[in-house]
């Protein structure tokens, strides 16, 4: 018995090892990350914040360019708003899959759900220290803000 549960764990870490170090596709025209979707019918970033100053949520596709992927391992992505200082926050549902550092400066359709909510002082510092940001400048992250957030089951690789 102790011999099939050590056949079990050995093969569960292989198995665990071997799917935490899949290599992520590099990021050309075409390639789809997560649930594949196609770009028909996606909004641009202006106007998803029209929208949710309207109504509280968005359910749809929204193309934008990447400003920022998560260095530690891709978990999210930030897409560019125009005349903002911050960026529209993009993470994956369940954080069932990740995107590549070379995604940065790429225009991308995500599908998904929005939302403007509030992004706590914690958060805000996880997210810079993901981004690789300096103790410096994450010591300045001091109040909540405001943020638009998109949980996306897709992204798609469009320029």
């Amino acid at each position: 018995m102790k011999k099939l549960i050590a056949i079990f764990v050995a093969v569960f870490a292989v198995i665990s090892v071997s799917h935490a170090q899949q290599a992520i596709t590099p990021a050309k025209v075409g390639v789809n990350y997560g649930k594949k979707i196609d770009k028909k019918g996606a909004v641009s970033v202006q106007q998803l914040e029209k929208s949710l100053a309207k109504q509280e949520n968005f359910n749809g596709k929204i193309e934008g360019q990447v400003v920022q992927v998560c260095t530690k391992k891709g978990c999210f992505l930030t897409i560019k708003r125009e005349g903002q200082e911050e960026p529209i926050m993009v993470r994956f549902t369940d954080y069932g899959y990740f995107v590549p550092q070379d995604l940065v400066g790429k225009t991308v359709v995500v599908e998904g759900k929005a939302k403007v909510k509030e992004t706590t002082v914690e958060w805000q510092k996880h997210y810079a220290e993901d981004m690789g940001k300096s103790k410096e400048e994450i010591a300045k992250i001091t109040k909540p803000r405001k943020d638009i957030s998109v949980v996306a089951d897709g992204v798609l690789v469009v320029k």
